[in-house]
């Protein structure tokens, strides 16, 4: 988070956080507060998608928002595309060609913990901060 000057450390975590349930216990938080972040292809780009721990998506919510099928990328795809492995993808530090989203099962918490980068790693920062600094747009497809 040194590049943009923010005020967030990572924290490595002796334990594997490759999994919402293996981040929340890490952590010592509810799975709910794991922001956990999906990488989906569309037809002409590709996304991310940033939900609470427990959040689904929705398949008919995402036809509507997105015009299509849900198709997650698998894990080749997502390191090619994100640079990060599943597990550790985050909303920071993607390439400029993937839009950030935002789903709205996040707006019941203020703090939340995602991902940076990899499997035993997060930070903990606010829900709107991390809206502001992903220039995410809101979506609700869980």
């Amino acid at each position: 988070m040194d590049d943009r000057n923010l005020p967030h450390k990572i924290m490595y975590l002796d334990e594997s956080s490759a999994t919402v349930d293996l981040a929340a216990q890490a952590i010592g938080v509810e799975p709910a507060m794991i922001a956990k972040t999906l990488a989906f292809k569309l037809k002409d780009k590709n996304i991310v998608i940033v939900t609470c721990g427990t959040a689904r998506i929705d398949n008919k919510k995402y036809k509507e928002a997105f015009g299509c099928k849900a198709k997650m990328m698998n894990f080749e795809e997502t390191l090619e595309a994100t640079g990060h492995p599943v597990g550790g993808v985050c909303p920071f530090g993607l390439p400029e060609n993937i839009e950030i989203y935002m789903d709205e099962s996040l707006k019941a918490f203020e703090i939340v913990y995602p991902a940076a980068g990899s499997g035993n790693s997060a930070i903990k920062m606010g829900v709107e901060e991390m809206k502001e600094i992903t220039g995410a747009e809101w979506v609700d497809v869980c």
